[in-house]
């Protein structure tokens, strides 16, 4: 991998996530029903994992000004709550805020109740969360799993497949998986990067999972009016994580946020890679069937879907 790759494998992340904990800025107690702070049935909702800070943060600022309620998702409870209050005085969107380790397949699937249990819609699920390559060599998730390929990746998988049935049931609906130009192809042999050296592909093979996550989900929703596709927001966005590493920014959070945008409010077709605002061809790997559907059995076995259901 080259110095520039890992560079964009380290810096493009966002934290892990812990408790679950509904934020409500009427009070530091636990929050109302989600229903009350939505504006009513006709109200959008929006799902944006890792929003406390960066691109994440930028997108729920900007989706909650066109009115929609945001439910925000990260690890720093404090930064959720205040993002959460920002957002209700500005008076145009509504917003809460839910903490959960996506390094745990539980706290996942803990996040999807709460969120079934507690919107009657879902329109749109931005799949934005992640870490950047092993800094500190190998780790594993708490389920036993490479963990970047967890964080980034599989959890991401989990939770989609938890919520689909309420995407497909709001439709027009969207899926958006924020992956990454730094793509390595899925070693079937060796997913969990056991091998020597095999760590450095961590964060490239995780995001090129996302992109075939993507297309195999666009050829399965065909029809639904469910939206599905991935993109490389932008290259080193100008945020303090990129700074304090003594990269000059190549890019502004704005410019990654109006990619995103793009994908969610624009009319595009469904089962597509974009590099910034422009449709892009990803790693060959993505357009292999039989590695989608490889990778879409793993998958399912990770997590523990029965592979007779849906």
């Amino acid at each position: 991998m080259t110095t520039p790759t890992r560079l964009l494998a380290s810096l493009l992340f966002l934290a892990s996530m812990t408790l679950l904990i509904p934020m409500s800025v009427q009070s530091d107690q636990a929050a109302s029903s989600p229903e009350a702070r939505s504006g009513g049935p006709e109200q959008q909702v929006i799902l944006i994992t890792g929003s406390t800070s960066g691109l994440g943060q930028e997108l729920a600022r900007r989706l909650a000004a066109t009115g929609a309620h945001v439910i925000l998702h990260g690890r720093n409870v404090e930064a959720g709550s205040a993002l959460v209050r920002e957002i209700e005085e500005s008076g145009v969107g509504s917003a809460s805020f839910y903490a959960a380790d996506l390094a745990s397949l539980e706290e996942v699937r803990r996040l999807a109740r709460t969120v079934r249990d507690g919107y009657p819609r879902l329109d749109v699920l931005i799949n934005n969360a992640g870490i950047g390559s092993a800094r500190d060599g190998r780790q594993e998730s708490e389920d036993g799993y490479e963990l970047v390929f967890q964080v980034n990746y599989l959890s991401h998988f989990l939770l989609t497949h938890e919520l689909l049935s309420m995407i497909v049931r709001s439709t027009p609906a969207r899926i958006v998986n924020v992956a990454s130009a730094a793509q390595n192809p899925i070693d079937f042999d060796d997913v969990m990067l056991e091998e020597e050296g095999a760590i450095e592909r961590a964060y490239g093979q995780s995001k090129l999972a996302q992109i075939l996550h993507a297309f195999d989900l666009a050829r399965e929703l065909e029809g639904t009016g469910v939206t599905v596709s991935a993109l490389h927001p932008a290259t080193f966005m100008d945020t303090g994580m990129v700074r304090e590493a003594g990269i000059e920014p190549r890019a502004t959070v704005d410019e990654g946020a109006d990619a995103v945008m793009q994908l969610v409010t624009e009319p595009i077709e469904s089962g597509q890679y974009f590099r910034g605002l422009e449709p892009a061809r990803a790693h060959d790997q993505a357009y292999d069937e039989e590695a989608r559907e490889r990778l879409r059995k793993l998958s399912r076995t990770l997590v523990g879907i029965d592979s007779e259901t849906q």
